[in-house]
């Protein structure tokens, strides 16, 4: 384990770099440019997450999940129905598009292997699954490549 703490060094370094860019609008061609805001890719997230434990999705359901309110949530549902990631049923079902999945599981991936790789580095639980969430919307697709391909190859268990 010894050998590997350089290079989990530079690879902290790396992430702390794109963290860093969280504010930053015009990104360079190494970074992926988000094609949503990163409050419509936690929601989708959400909402696929909450179809795996429960089956259903209600705006309500969300709303609960995350600590906000039903009126913001509402506000949300309605722009992410209206720029074609989720369906409204008429018993107000909440699915995902093809496209709004395409982006959520994308995302549910990256916090996922973030925060087993940073536990993995021995950082608390907590802290890992609430640096993941914040670094998952951020990270280029080439450097999430790498740390997946890293952890896969040294960290895995």
């Amino acid at each position: 384990m010894l050998k590997y703490l350089c290079y989990n060094d530079k690879i902290i370094s790396i992430i702390k770099y794109y963290y860093r860019l969280r504010h930053v609008t015009n990104l360079s061609a190494g970074v992926r440019a988000m094609q949503i805001r990163e409050s419509a890719e936690d929601y989708l997230e959400t909402i696929l997450v909450l179809k795996q434990l429960n089956g259903n999705v209600r705006a309500i359901d969300i709303a609960h999940h995350l600590g906000y309110t039903r009126p913001s949530v509402s506000i949300a549902m309605k722009n992410l129905r209206e720029n074609g990631y989720i369906n409204v049923s008429a018993d107000s079902l909440i699915t995902l598009t093809e496209k709004g999945l395409a982006i959520a599981q994308g995302v549910y991936e990256r916090h996922r292997l973030l925060t087993d790789f940073f536990c993995a580095l021995g950082v608390a639980e907590n802290v890992a699954k609430a640096d993941a969430c914040r670094i998952e919307h951020d990270l280029s697709d080439e450097s999430f490549a790498c740390i997946k391909a890293y952890f896969d190859q040294h960290l895995k268990k």
